[in-house]
């Protein structure tokens, strides 16, 4: 009782200090504010087409201005039209749309003297000179038939394709409340596959013919595949090789089908106990020389292998150590030179800082070409001769630089760097990096902390988490910029953090599996010890009252901060969470909680543990969200009911996945308001 007294005797101190009013105001004016404030920093670059040059845009004291960038003859110009080099995106629909493989368009050969292409499940092919026409497969029903996604050899002989079996597809169902358009409602409906859902089963079957062949392959546990992709030919035409990853993603392999044998070897075989981090493998052929580049954890972190396609064994690693080789750029065969990001090789740095570095294959040497302490955002010119490198931290203004790719050396500074100053002197406060130690009390976590413009050392204020916890990638941000989620709350009076706690992607393997069939740890034993040794070294973080919140698998996470670690948590915010990772999308789902659905599913499960809820909760949620099913967010919303609870639900029509938008922001600042700073807010029905 006497601690709560306290709380309610210090916020006033500076909540009161002023108008509540213009402190909303403040918020809602920070990123315009500062923004306006911040000059020369590159919003986008590309390499422009022709020679070494590059094109990017950028804000100056006149407004958006672009530039060309000539690393050659070392000078920068300014343009006076702009220079568009992006291709024009694809619509390519909605990212679950399930493709049933029996499109009618033919695949015509690498010769252009035949097409092939399916007719009632079959495969056939048309001789473009005589147009006589082939049947080539007859066992094709419109129940299991050959895949329209055929793939001729090079030398235009022979054909593999999958004997395909799709399945029945379960759907998401939305209902439109409030169109713009029309006074009724509507629907809306998307392919949505979810956990423990029936998948389509592929099976290669290879095609010569001029030989009237037929060449089924028989492929171990095809019936427990969970995608078989990346179907391509040998140079040679001899042999065509495809990825098959194994449902429950603890097993990864890369066949080659032998067209003279029918027989399947692997290439690669990646195993693990846990989960196989399937997003972040990477691959390149070295046809010349029966090479294969691989990407695998398998001594703990993510390095580079090179693998002998002809024996699938491995020839050499060619990066080790403890540190991550987080993506390739370029592969220069004929150097046999690889362009890759790194994070983690400097011990004394961030390791998620991002850096550049030249790897030699045959002497095995790497060069960072991007040394400098900060993390690097780097564009490459079309013949990869030059880069532009824009490099900062959350609390370091970008440095820009033309460097030689060859040996990183700087060739020149353009005089236009990023400028601050105004931003500045009208109040913008740097985040603060911010390191501790982990729940094993040796793995060292890092964060950042972000404080009000008008921050007084000798004040308390409360502490609002923003979290992202979802294991495909790590998230506290590394580069600069004004504006992060959480920002403009501080300017109401909160210390804002963003933590990476172990579960997520970009350290160790170790690191990563902690999420394994374990969502609901989400990484929180690492950010309460981090944020407890925050305020162990800044009085002003009042930690008796913590908010947190987040979007997405964020929101599942918000949620789930309050229901399994009340004793720390007492506010969130979460929206549109996917609750219950059996509602949610399949890809993600069983990549992290496995394959068969076991109990693991319910023990992280929001809904099922609704009646655990003690503190203060906001579930906001769109009414079209056809990312995570809005019936996730539903079910908590009745589970909390059943238990009497007590929480405040904001439904926004026509809103898809979404952190709330304006309204939602509003709503979440007078959440946080009422319940951390104990203030009512301003009666906006009044305004």
């Amino acid at each position: 009782m006497k601690k709560q007294l306290l709380f309610l005797c210090l916020f006033p101190v500076f909540s009161f200090s002023q108008d509540l009013k213009e402190l909303y105001q403040k918020a809602d004016t920070f990123s315009r504010k500062y923004n306006n404030g911040y000059y020369n920093a590159i919003r986008e670059i590309h390499p422009l087409d022709s020679g070494s040059c590059f094109w990017y845009t950028t804000q100056t004291e006149k407004g958006t201005e672009h530039f060309i960038i000539d690393p050659v003859h070392k000078k920068v110009t300014s343009t006076s039209t702009q220079t568009d080099p992006r291709p024009k995106r694809r619509d390519r629909g909605h990212w679950s749309s399930v493709h049933k493989e029996d499109k009618k368009e033919p695949v015509f050969s690498p010769d252009s003297t035949q097409k092939a292409y399916i007719s009632e499940g079959n495969l056939w092919i048309t001789d473009l000179k005589t147009h006589q026409t082939k049947q080539l497969s007859f066992d094709g029903s419109p129940y299991e038939y050959y895949s329209s996604n055929m793939y001729w050899s090079p030398d235009s002989k022979k054909i593999v394709c999958c004997k395909y079996r799709p399945t029945e597809n379960r759907k998401l169902l939305l209902i439109a409340s409030s169109p713009a358009d029309q006074l009724q409602p509507k629907t809306e409906e998307y392919d949505y596959v979810k956990p423990g859902d029936a998948l389509p089963i592929r099976r290669p079957v290879a095609f010569i013919p001029d030989e009237d062949k037929i060449i089924p392959f028989d492929l171990p546990e095809a019936e427990q595949q969970f995608g078989l992709t990346h179907i391509r030919w040998d140079k040679n035409s001899n042999y065509f090789t495809f990825n098959f990853n194994k449902r429950s993603h603890q097993r990864y392999t890369i066949y080659a089908g032998n067209i003279q044998t029918g027989e399947l070897r692997s290439i690669v075989n990646e195993e693990s106990p846990t989960f196989i981090y399937y997003n972040a493998l990477y691959q390149y052929w070295l046809e010349d020389t029966n090479e294969l580049l691989w990407i695998s954890e398998r001594d703990g972190w993510r390095h580079l292998y090179l693998y002998d396609i002809t024996t699938g064994n491995v020839k050499k690693q060619l990066t080790k150590g403890e540190w991550i080789v987080k993506s390739v750029k370029h592969v220069d065969p004929e150097t046999r030179t690889i362009l890759f990001v790194g994070c983690g090789k400097d011990k004394e740095e961030d390791p998620y800082l991002e850096k550049y570095y030249y790897l030699r294959m045959d002497k095995g040497t790497i060069t960072c070409l991007t040394p400098e302490n900060g993390n690097h955002e780097v564009t490459f010119s079309k013949d990869y001769k030059y880069m532009v490198d824009s490099y900062s931290r959350v609390d370091q203004i970008p440095t820009i630089v033309v460097r030689s790719v060859k040996d990183g050396k700087i060739l020149f500074k353009p005089g236009q760097q990023p400028d601050l100053t105004k931003a500045l002197n009208e109040g913008f406060r740097m985040p603060e990096v911010f390191t501790a130690k982990g729940r094993d009390g040796e793995t060292d976590i890092w964060g950042m902390i972000m404080r009000p413009s008008d921050f007084d050392p000798a004040k308390k204020y409360p502490v609002i988490e923003y979290i992202y916890a979802g294991p495909h990638d790590s998230h506290v941000p590394k580069s600069f910029a004004i504006n992060h989620w959480g920002s403009n709350l501080t300017e109401l009076g909160f210390i804002v953090v963003w933590i990476d706690g172990m579960g997520t992607a970009n350290r160790s393997k170790a690191f990563h599996d902690v999420c394994w069939k374990n969502l609901k740890d989400a990484g929180f034993p690492d950010r309460i010890a981090w944020i407890k040794a925050a305020a162990g070294q800044y009085s002003e973080m009042e930690i008796d009252r913590v908010g947190i919140f987040g979007c997405s698998a964020g929101g599942q996470s918000a949620m789930g901060a309050l229901l399994f670690h009340p004793e720390f948590y007492k506010v969130g915010v979460a929206a549109c969470g996917c609750h219950d990772n059996r509602m949610d999308k399949i890809w993600w789902n069983e990549q992290w909680m496995g394959y068969p659905i076991g109990k693991e599913y319910e023990a992280c499960s929001n809904v099922v543990n609704a009646h655990l809820l003690e503190g203060k909760l906001m579930l906001i949620l769109g009414e079209l969200d056809n990312n995570v099913d809005p019936a996730s967010t539903l079910q908590v919303v009745n589970e909390l009911i059943k238990h009497n609870k007590e929480f405040e639900f904001v439904m926004l029509p026509g809103e898809r996945h979404t952190m709330g938008g304006n309204y939602g922001e509003r709503k979440r600042r007078d959440f946080f308001v009422k319940h951390l700073l104990n203030q009512e807010a301003p009666e906006w029905n009044k305004e």
